[in-house]
């Protein structure tokens, strides 16, 4: 049974699918809203039910890195992940890259909470910048939140942020959204989905994840939970599409056993590995056959030591006894008794890897009769960073093992069947693809539209500050916040695009730095003009090009009136554009000219 009501109109209301009419009553009239309340439906509950979702990414989706999603319904909104990304060769000086937080600062008094699903990098990297916006409460397992106290410990705000710890399936109340996290296999351990629970619907976030049946340390996927999901009913799942391309299944992380098992049994010198510092899995895996092997194990590099001992510290390693050394000491153990794990992977020049294959390092270096072992992905854009450290290997009389020689990594996304399993299970109404490049996302739908379970138009692509707003069965792009990047760098914090421009602009044509003298009375040049150049052209050998300069310089400030003379900020613009002007006409480059006008 229903009935039929009628309400003014309010302009700062969200409504859908209604009629509108002119009412008369007594001493009122009016445009009214006409609408029908089910029963047992009260007026509160209606509206609540009228309002939509908002799913905005921030990142990571249409590129790697940066994940960052926000949740916005009712005036609440809520941060799924914070990472960075990496910068290409074209950002020099430039450290990480994170996210733009404009829609933070904006919004930043609807923020109840930020998500997290695990601790790599490119899902946490961004929370210290985040937190130095808002203070809201960190919600995530506990080896996630310890690599994050990390970061908050070196940014100074672990004393000030409030950390929540939670197990899967453990279930939170943040205000219109209940968050549970669901274990998720990937190739760092407690990493999870989470699946959200709103007043139009049930939203799962992938995160990060894989169908591992075998996975190294903890448990697999727990498909249990995300079946009965299904079953329940999900309006969207947002889906990893790092490796929708690739059919089959992804490799377990038990796959690379046997690639390691040959290299311990052949090598005859040190073995130095080196791969991503929160690999868990792949750790513990070096750890067990250097056991086997009767090998001591040396841990090199800030990040590895710190990240192995705070896996160790929360059970996520089963270290055997004894098997850690300390680098001095590992400089007098015989080379065919040690393992060095080695931070690095991505040849970053500032690595222990790179300084050890380049004789920079203050302990160890890289030598006759080593083998490394690279057991990492190449990140996109670190391609000749890796190429140029395992050149170096080479060079010092190494043997290097990479993917392309040996089965020695294996990824931590979820392929095309990986996928099937996923939205099997979960069965939503909606498919929003996320985690990718926009080939993938494309990739990921049309291999979700193969499988005939989510409706063709419901299958949704999205590019980062796109609003999605999901009613209970609708869903429609239907604004655009902006979003763009931050480039952070290490030592001076952020950087503004025009300080990363000029550090191009001074790496492609140089800088030129022209000095006058000039009296401060009669405006006359006092000596002869000199020329300063770096990356340009060298003084010595381009003698007339200097001349020509000097007499540019000259004739400028011969030309110009008196008071134009006498006014240094006008006569350093007009020197500037006239060398411009010369040196572009003739060489065709544009250097940085930054003219200096000393007082006489």
């Amino acid at each position: 049974m229903s009935s039929l009501c009628c309400l003014p109109f309010s302009q700062g209301k969200h409504y859908l699918k209604t009629d509108w009419a002119r009412v008369a009553q007594p001493g009122q009239t009016g445009y009214y809203q006409i609408f029908t309340i089910e029963e047992h439906q009260t007026l509160s509950e209606f509206n609540m039910a009228e309002e939509k979702l908002e799913i905005i990414p921030l990142g990571g989706v249409g590129h790697f890195g940066m994940n960052m999603m926000a949740l916005r319904y009712g005036g609440e909104t809520i941060i799924i992940d914070a990472g960075m990304g990496f910068p290409e060769e074209d950002l020099p000086g430039v450290d990480i890259v994170i996210p733009d937080l404009s829609f933070i600062d904006e919004y930043c008094d609807e923020i109840s909470a930020i998500i997290l699903t695990h601790g790599h990098e490119d899902h946490i990297g961004a929370v210290p910048f985040l937190l130095r916006e808002i203070d809201v409460p960190v919600y995530g397992t506990h080896l996630t939140l310890a690599f994050v106290e990390n970061k908050l410990e070196e940014h100074g705000l672990l004393a000030i942020t409030e950390l929540h710890a939670v197990e899967p399936r453990d279930r939170v109340k943040l205000g219109h959204f209940e968050v549970e996290w669901i274990h998720v296999s990937h190739s760092l351990t407690s990493c999870t989905a989470v699946a959200i629970t709103t007043p139009v619907g049930v939203v799962i976030h992938s995160g990060d994840f894989k169908v591992d049946d075998t996975p190294v340390v903890g448990p697999s996927i727990d498909l249990e939970r995300l079946t009965e999901y299904g079953d329940r009913g999900v309006l969207a799942l947002l889906a990893d599409s790092t490796n929708a391309e690739r059919p089959g299944r992804t490799m377990s992380e038990r796959a690379v056993i046997p690639a390691f098992e040959d290299i311990f049994e052949r090598a005859t010198g040190r073995i130095i590995v080196s791969c991503f510092t929160s690999s868990v899995h792949r750790i513990q895996i070096v750890l067990d056959l250097a056991q086997e092997f009767d090998r001591y194990v040396a841990l090199m590099g800030r990040s590895m030591l710190r990240n192995v001992e705070t896996a160790d510290s929360l059970r996520q390693l089963d270290v055997p006894d004894g098997i850690f050394v300390g680098t001095s000491e590992a400089r007098q153990i015989a080379d065919d008794r040690l393992v060095l794990l080695v931070s690095g992977c991505q040849g970053e020049p500032r690595s222990a890897m790179a300084r050890m294959a380049t004789d920079q390092h203050k302990n160890l270096s890289v030598g006759e009769g080593d083998l490394v072992v690279l057991s990492a992905r190449n990140i996109p854009g670190n391609e000749r960073a890796i190429s140029r450290l395992i050149s170096h290997c080479y060079k010092r009389g190494a043997q290097v093992v990479d993917s392309s020689i040996a089965r020695i990594h294996c990824s931590g996304h979820g392929s095309q069947e990986d996928l099937r399993i996923l939205i099997e299970a979960v069965r939503p109404r909606f498919l929003v693809p996320i985690h990718g490049e926009h080939r993938q996302l494309y990739r990921h739908k049309e291999w979700a539209l193969t499988l005939g379970i989510v409706e063709p138009s419901n299958i949704i692509i999205i590019e980062n500050g796109d609003v999605l707003e999901l009613g209970g069965k609708t869903a429609e792009v239907t604004a655009k916040e902006f979003v763009g990047r931050t480039l952070i760098d290490g030592a001076y914090g952020e950087v503004e695009d025009m300080v990363v421009r000029d550090r191009k602009h001074l790496s492609y044509d140089g800088i030129v730095v022209p000095i006058v003298a000039i009296n401060s009375t009669s405006g006359e040049l006092e000596s002869e003009p000199e020329i300063i150049t770096r990356g340009f052209i060298h003084e010595e050998d381009s003698a007339d090009m200097i001349g020509e300069l000097k007499q540019i310089i000259e004739e400028t400030i011969r030309t110009a009136s008196h008071e134009e003379r006498i006014d240094w900020a006008v006569i350093k613009e007009k020197i500037r554009v006239a060398l411009k002007r010369f040196i572009q006409k003739s060489t065709g480059r544009r250097p940085m000219i930054i003219p200096v006008v000393v007082e006489v």
